[in-house]
């Protein structure tokens, strides 16, 4: 209140002037009006009257703001102003007010009731100490239960604190806490807030809710009574040895040279339409001949700046769609002819696809630099402006190159490629997306290669000239496993039916086993699940040339009842049961284990029907099947040829497992991947791991290798799943796994109900 100052009590104002005066500092003191408003209109009030005072010291004239007598015997906040005491007018000088204040005071503490709060007047308040403003109210009102206060320059007692009515109203009565009526002004948006105020104070909003922070920063107690591992320390598990009498090639691709030159006619691949046609058989001669002319393309035709554009050992990326595998498997072999490292990728649908973006660090990572694709492919791409294929969102510049026969120049009759065992150096990347979305690249060296043929050709009994029906993407995991690598160095003859195919007609797979007298089959149980929807009306259709159906997926808790449901239905079409062999493997260990026919000297197959509350604790307890909180799991046959396999425990050091303890199987085999390319820290951690035992001493020489897949031992040594690492759940000290969410609904009676105990 800049300008109120006690020099005015000595001009000879009108009466009518002083009251007007007197409301302005009210409003000023509320926080009716701001201080410039105030201002304005005092001095529109004293205009007439400043001649008057010209005289006067204009130190007088100054700011003079008198601490009330609040400030003396408390004090208040940084953000409350003291409500001045600078003398109003005299007609509010009265000692009625006083007394009734008092008479008012004592009444309150006879009823020991709350004083409403219809208009808090500063006779009635009480004291600063116990008064916490409003938000909008900046004056703190001071206590005039004290008495007054006298000071030097002017005396003034404090006032009601009142607010006016509408500007030209005389006046209203209004009650104080006693009843004793009193004069005042008081605006209707100022008697609103009032009568807000005046309700129950809320709660703090931290009270709605319930603060758990502190109990998750305790330690949680083990149950006394939860189960736990009993058993004895396991073993590692060693695998039967390769066969040495073999004549193996020494390599890959000097099998693909031997069949290319000697068997130049036999069938090596199939491909189908979408109508189930066979569109495209490719020879062993073709596919030779064929690979061939892209090495010499890839390291003789291609120049930057009159520099070849490719050296060995760069990687290349293969876009090819899930309807071409024969030229798929032209590029695959062409890259491995010249040295070139092949990173089979999916086709980008769009130029902002978030899952190509994760495909283009995995591209960049890597300095793919040229992309290998077809005619057809590569116009189905988005295109830039100058008709060039667009640049993906994420992904690294790239030159595109047609590999059909047209774009590619055959060699000199002089010219070789080396067709050798290159040992470690990598073959090819295979990507791999986490539960996060990101995308690593698993590399796999010749040696692990040549490896995994062998011990798949010996675990599988494959033989020259077999077919082989594949339902699976033959671009990475089994599909390529089996149907691309093992096929061509044991000269199989793989039939690829392609997805577009399986989603028009379920069965064509089956129809195909039939019609070609297929000797293996390579599916998951998605397709086993679709076969029997639609095989009904189905006759003519016969199993008995099957003597392995390889079900990809078989390390999946909801596997099972596929497998089930399907030799129910196809054993009167000759299907054996001892024709089914699951199998669990993982990216960076390639194949764990198979199940093999008793043909082979397998042993016969396991069901294991677990405790889910035994399993939420990482134990493994036999339950019983009527039982609804239990889950049902097959083996997945035995390890592979030539591997050694242990269970460790999920987190921390590697102990190994009990016999009965559920852990995380790890690999110690010359056929796994080598290590995420370009990432040596996770590799480190997931592809050398030393597993030890409870005394800390190491169990092997060698380093294991992470599958990822959570399981144990079961009796004749047979390997079981029940979940993989990046679908664990923990919840306090309990685990759970996101494919038992898929068994359960699987698992779900027609009558639509959940199991609780899943």
């Amino acid at each position: 209140m800049a300008d109120r100052e006690c020099p005015l009590e000595a001009v000879p104002l009108p009466a009518e002037v002083r009251e007007s005066l007197a409301e302005l500092e009210l409003e000023l003191s509320e926080g009716d009006i701001t201080q410039k408003g105030y201002e304005k209109k005092r001095a529109k009030l004293l205009a007439r009257y400043i001649p008057l005072i010209q005289g006067v010291d204009p130190s007088l004239q100054a700011e003079n703001r008198i601490p009330g007598p609040s400030q003396t015997t408390t004090t208040v906040p940084k953000q409350q102003k003291p409500r001045p005491t600078n003398s109003r007018d005299e007609r509010f000088r009265s000692d009625v007010h006083t007394e009734a204040v008092q008479a008012a005071l004592a009444k309150y503490k006879e009823r020991k009731m709350p004083m409403p709060s219809k208009r808090r007047s500063v006779l009635v308040h009480s004291s600063v100490e116990t008064y916490t403003p409003p938000a909008d109210l900046h004056s703190a009102p001071p206590d005039v239960t004290t008495g007054l206060v006298e000071h030097s320059h002017c005396e003034r007692p404090q006032l009601a604190s009142v607010r006016g009515v509408p500007r030209g109203y005389s006046g209203s009565i209004l009650e104080t806490a006693g009843g004793v009526p009193v004069n005042s002004r008081v605006s209707s948006k100022i008697q609103q807030l009032l009568n807000t105020l005046k309700r129950p104070k809320r709660p703090p909003l931290k009270e709605f809710f319930v603060d758990d922070f502190e109990e998750l920063l305790e330690v949680q107690q083990p149950d006394p009574n939860q189960p736990k591992p009993e058993g004895s320390q396991m073993v590692v598990l060693k695998g039967e040895p390769l066969a040495l009498g073999t004549p193996w090639p020494p390599s890959l691709l000097a099998a693909l040279q031997q069949w290319g030159t000697t068997q130049p006619k036999a069938p090596c691949l199939t491909a189908l339409d979408t109508t189930g046609k066979a569109v495209y058989t490719l020879t062993y001669g073709k596919l030779w001949s064929r690979s061939l002319k892209l090495a010499y393309t890839l390291l003789n035709k291609l120049t930057s700046k009159n520099e070849p554009l490719l050296k060995p050992g760069d990687r290349v990326a293969l876009v090819f769609p899930n309807s071409d595998p024969v030229m798929f498997m032209v590029a695959f072999y062409g890259c491995l002819l010249a040295e070139l490292v092949p990173v089979p990728i999916e086709v980008p649908l769009t130029r902002k696809d978030a899952g190509s973006q994760q495909v283009g660090f995995l591209l960049g990572s890597c300095g793919v630099t040229l992309a290998l694709t077809t005619d057809a492919c590569q116009k189905g791409l988005p295109k830039a402006q100058t008709g060039e294929v667009a640049t993906f969102k994420g992904w690294p510049p790239l030159a595109w190159l047609v590999v059909d026969g047209k774009h590619l120049t055959k060699p000199p009759k002089d010219w070789h490629p080396l067709a050798q065992d290159m040992g470690a150096e990598t073959a090819y990347i295979e990507y791999k997306t986490s539960k996060e979305g990101s995308t690593v690249g698993v590399t796999v060296s010749h040696a692990s290669l040549l490896a995994q043929c062998r011990a798949l050709t010996q675990a599988c009994g494959y033989s020259e000239a077999e077919t082989l029906t594949n339902v699976l993407d033959f671009k990475r995991d089994a599909g390529l496993w089996h149907g691309v690598l093992t096929s061509v160095m044991n000269r199989m003859h793989v039939i690829s039916i392609p997805y577009a195919l399986m989603k028009v007609n379920p069965l064509s797979w089956i129809q195909k086993v039939c019609s070609y007298k297929a000797r293996a089959a390579l599916v998951k149980s998605r397709d086993m699940h679709w076969s029997l929807l639609a095989q009904r009306g189905q006759r003519d259709v016969s199993l008995s040339s099957l003597r392995m159906l390889i079900v990809a997926d078989g390390a999946n808790p909801w596997s099972i009842s596929s497998c089930d449901a399907f030799l129910n239905v196809f054993q009167s079409r000759g299907l054996r049961p001892e024709v089914i062999c699951p199998c669990a493997s993982s990216p960076e260990a390639l194949t764990v284990a198979i199940r093999r026919p008793p043909d082979l000297g397998g042993p016969p197959p396991r069901k294991a029907v677990l405790s889910m509350n035994g399993l939420s604790y990482g134990v493994i307890r036999v339950d019983t099947e009527e039982k609804l909180s239990v889950l049902t799991v097959q083996d997945v046959g035995q390890v592979m040829p030539g591997a050694n396999v242990c269970v460790v425990k999920v987190e921390g050091t590697p102990y190994l497992c009990k016999t009965d303890e559920v852990g995380e199987i790890c690999v110690n085999s010359s056929a796994t991947g080598a290590g995420y390319y370009g990432l040596l820290g996770i590799t480190k951690n997931i592809f050398e791991t030393i597993p030890v035992t409870a005394g800390g001493v190491p169990v092997s020489d060698g380093p294991f290798t992470r599958t990822g897949l959570l399981g144990f031992v079961g009796p004749d040594n047979l390997v079981f799943v029940v979940g993989k690492l990046d679908g664990l759940m923990v919840v306090g000290v309990r685990r759970h796994n996101a494919d038992d969410i898929v068994a359960t609904a699987l698992a779900v009676e027609p009558m639509k109900f959940v199991y609780r105990g899943r």
